[in-house]
C-alpha cells in the first residue's frame, strides 16, 4: 500500500510539473494571439498589455511557487531558487547568449553571411586601415576618457567635501548625467558650430572671436584634436559620476584613522595618497572600470558630432556602418565580437574585485 500511495504521489507530481507550465504557456500564448490580432484602440490595447505583463508574471511565478509547494521538502529547498532565477536566467540566455553565439557564427563567414571564410574577417580588421583608425581612436577615448574622469572625480570628491557650499557644487558637476548621450552632443554640436567669418553662433568660437582670435572647424581639426574635443563630452558627463561614488567613499574613511594620521604629522598630499587612496582602491577599481566600458562602447556622441568623419570613427560606428549601411554582416559582426573581447577583461576585473569585497 505504501509503495502504491509514493507511486501515485510521484506521478501526481510528475503530471502537475507538466502540465502547469503547459497550461501557462497555452494562456499566455493565446492571450499574445489575442493582442496580436486584436481591433481594439491602441491606447486601450497598451493598457492592457501591461495589466498583462504584470499579472501575468505574477500568476507565473505564483503557479510553479505552488507547483513546487507540492514536493517533499528535501526536493522543495533544491528546487524553489530555480523557479525563482530560473526564468531570469532564461531570458538572460535568449536576449545575450544566443545572439552573441551567432554574432561569433556570422564573423567566420562573407558580407553576405553564405561563404565560410574562416579568421579572414578577423585578420581584415586589424589590417584594413579605416577599422585600424576605429581601433586606434577608441584606445584614445579609453586612455584620456577614463584617466581625466576618474582623476578629475576624485580631485572634484575631496575639494567639494572640504568646501561649504558642497552641496551646489556637487549638483551642478553631477548635472550633465541627468542627460543622454544624444542630447549631450546636440549641446556641444553647438558649442563647437563653426562658419567663415566673424560672426560665430558656436559658443567656444565666440569666445575665441572675442579675444582676438580666429575660429577654428573644432571637430574637423587634425588627428588627435577633434578626437580630443569628442572625449571632452565624455568628460563632461561622466565626471559626475566618479565624482558622487569616490565622495561617498571618502566619507566612508574613519574620521580617527585620518585625525590620527595629522596628529603624527602627516600633510594632507601624504594622507591623500597613504590612507585614503589605499582604503577606497576598490571604488576606484570599479569606478575606471565601469568608465572603460563606457569609452569602449562609444557611439551616440561621434554619430551626432561628426557621423565618423574626419578620421573620428570608432569600433561602434563602424559595426553600425558596416553592418547597416555596407550590408557586410561578416565585418559587422567581426567588430562586435572584438569589442565584446575587450569588454570581457574589464567585466573579469569587476568581477573578481566584487568577489573579494564579500559580494559573492
Amino acid at each position: 500500500m505504501e509503495l502504491q500511495a509514493r507511486k501515485g504521489n510521484a506521478l501526481r507530481l510528475l503530471l502537475i510539473s507538466v502540465l502547469v507550465p503547459a497550461l501557462n504557456i497555452a494562456i499566455h500564448w493565446g492571450i499574445f494571439l489575442f493582442f496580436r490580432d486584436s481591433s481594439l484602440p491602441p491606447v486601450f490595447n497598451a493598457v492592457l498589455a501591461v495589466l498583462w505583463g504584470a499579472l501575468g508574471i505574477y500568476s507565473i511565478y505564483y503557479s510553479f511557487n505552488w507547483v513546487v509547494e507540492q514536493y517533499p521538502d528535501q526536493w522543495k529547498r533544491r528546487i524553489l531558487p530555480f523557479v525563482f532565477v530560473g526564468p531570469a536566467v532564461l531570458l538572460l540566455g535568449w536576449l545575450l547568449v544566443f545572439p552573441t553565439l551567432r554574432t561569433l557564427y556570422l564573423s567566420f563567414f562573407d558580407a553576405g553571411s553564405v561563404n565560410f571564410v574562416g579568421f579572414a574577417n578577423y585578420v581584415a580588421v586589424f589590417t584594413d586601415r579605416l577599422l585600424l583608425m576605429a581601433l586606434r581612436n577608441n584606445l584614445l577615448w579609453v586612455f584620456f576618457g577614463t584617466l581625466a574622469c576618474v582623476s578629475l572625480g576624485l580631485l572634484i570628491a575631496i575639494l567639494a567635501d572640504r568646501s561649504s557650499f558642497e552641496k551646489l557644487a556637487k549638483g551642478l558637476i553631477f548635472m550633465p548625467m541627468a542627460i543622454s548621450f544624444v542630447a549631450a552632443g546636440v549641446i556641444w554640436k553647438f558649442i563647437y558650430y563653426y562658419q567663415p567669418g566673424t560672426e560665430q553662433i558656436g559658443l567656444l568660437n565666440a569666445i575665441v572671436v572675442k579675444f582676438g582670435g580666429e575660429p577654428q572647424a573644432w571637430l574637423s581639426m587634425i588627428q588627435p584634436w577633434n578626437n580630443l574635443f569628442l572625449i571632452a563630452i565624455l568628460i563632461w558627463m561622466q565626471t559626475g559620476f566618479a565624482m558622487v561614488i569616490f565622495s561617498a567613499a571618502i566619507k566612508s574613511i574613519p574620521e580617527d584613522t585620518l585625525e590620527a594620521a595629522r596628529m603624527d604629522g602627516a600633510g594632507e598630499v601624504r594622507i591623500f595618497f597613504k590612507i585614503m587612496i589605499p582604503y577606497i582602491s576598490g571604488t576606484l577599481l570599479s569606478v575606471t572600470t565601469t568608465i572603460i566600458v563606457f569609452t569602449l562602447k562609444i557611439f551616440d556622441v561621434v554619430m551626432i558630432m561628426t557621423g565618423g568623419q574626419y578620421e573620428t570613427d570608432v569600433v561602434a560606428t563602424q559595426f553600425y556602418r558596416q553592418l547597416f549601411m555596407y550590408q557586410n554582416a561578416g565585418y559587422g559582426s567581426t567588430l562586435a565580437i572584438v569589442l565584446l573581447i575587450a569588454v570581457i577583461p574589464v567585466i573579469i576585473v569587476n568581477l573578481r574585485q566584487f568577489r573579494r569585497e564579500g559580494g559573492f
